[in-house]
């Protein structure tokens, strides 16, 4: 008997002392929320081809299946992004200076002859990298394009393959560079690939700054306009255009918005736009896309500070709600569906996060208990242990 007994007791005190089981984290938002609206459509334009970012939130979107075609001076993105790697440079520094030479005096009178985009130089003078960069990106010269390029990699042939190595490296899988202004139709690449590129070249400050004025002042040349004439207004900060007869009209545009208290830069590029003046072409197909996708973006509330996200409930029946440790707010375009999940912390029992993601972005909020989770009875214990 006494035996028997000591077993009972055995029993009763290993059931007793059992780890219990962990609650379960049932979320009370729905389970499959949607930004509220409805969606917006995009004006592609009819010809050629365009897509969209916001790198920020991990959207991207194009018009359709892209194949590599010319590109023109969205090249020079690429030839901006090298010589700034090679030769870092503050916003306001100047950087080293370069000294022309008498076959980048005839460069520049071909170019000029030909009717390409050029700044005028002499042999003998000398211009800043800034400078450089300026008269490149800004008044979009071939003629400097090839004088970077020498520059950094002692020719323009050598050059090219760094460009290319680095769109590989960019994950720019459709684009191929043959010279660093675009003037060549083998410079080829699609509109989400010069998205890359110019996501890359704007997270340098000295790129953006560059990008961002409506005009330049070199010595010789004298005052020089953007070619990206929407910079400075709307919000646009940049970024590059380019024609040529192979290319039609392209463009790059960046522009920034303020959504829900947050600013958000969306890239847009267009390429291939025809007509009887196929930059503005281009201008207004890259505007228009613009302001789909920033008439798009909205801040969705999904839960206000303190409002119930979530209950913690127990095998044994108790439950508790769970409680934010701040409102939860996503960015995100009208229409698009969320994924709402409530994510354990790991080795901190009942505490956990709120995981909300929203396209390529995810918003992580953390959840405390509003309440103590009542422990089971010993009669629960005796039996499901």
């Amino acid at each position: 008997m006494l035996v028997v007994l000591l077993a009972l007791v055995a029993l009763v005190v290993v059931q007793v002392t059992r780890p219990l089981p962990a609650p379960a984290l049932v979320p009370s938002l729905a389970s499959d929320p949607q930004v509220s609206g409805a969606p917006v459509p995009v004006p592609w334009p009819s010809a050629g081809q365009g897509a969209y970012t916001v790198p920020s939130l991990g959207l991207v979107a194009q018009s359709g299946p892209e194949q590599p075609v010319p590109v023109a001076s969205v090249t020079k993105m690429m030839t901006a992004y090298l010589v700034l790697q090679a030769h870092p440079l503050g916003p306001g520094d100047s950087g080293p200076s370069v000294t022309l030479t008498a076959a980048d005096e005839a460069e520049s009178d071909a170019d000029q002859a030909a009717g390409n985009t050029e700044v005028p130089v002499k042999a003998g003078e000398t211009l800043t990298e800034r400078q450089l960069l300026d008269g490149l990106l800004v008044p979009s010269a071939d003629n400097l394009a090839d004088v970077l390029a020498a520059w950094v990699a002692g020719s323009p042939a050598a050059f090219v393959g760094k460009m290319n190595a680095t769109a590989a490296a960019l994950g720019m899988g459709s684009t191929h560079y043959a010279d660093a202004s675009g003037l060549d139709r083998g410079s080829v690449s699609t509109a989400a690939d010069s998205l890359r590129l110019a996501a890359a070249d704007m997270q340098n400050p000295t790129f953006a700054a560059i990008v961002d004025q409506p005009s330049v002042t070199l010595p010789i040349a004298g005052t020089l306009r953007n070619f990206v004439t929407a910079v400075g207004t709307d919000g646009v900060v940049g970024v590059k255009s380019g024609f040529t007869d192979a290319a039609g009209g392209c463009l790059v545009l960046a522009a920034d918005r303020v959504v829900g208290g947050r600013t958000l830069r969306v890239l847009v590029a267009v390429t291939g736009q025809t007509g009887a003046g196929p930059l503005q072409a281009a201008d207004g197909a890259a505007l228009a896309v613009l302001d789909s996708v920033s008439r798009a973006l909205v801040a969705e509330r999904l839960a206000a500070p303190g409002s119930v996200v979530g209950r913690v409930r127990a095998p044994w029946g108790a439950s508790a709600p769970l409680l934010p440790s701040d409102g939860i707010v996503v960015l995100g375009r009208r229409g698009d569906a969320l994924t709402v999940a409530l994510v354990p912390r790991r080795g901190q029992g009942t505490s956990a996060r709120l995981v909300v993601v929203d396209g390529g972005e995810t918003v992580v909020v953390g959840v405390h208990r509003a309440a103590p989770l009542a422990g089971p009875s010993l009669w629960w214990r005796l039996v499901h242990g």
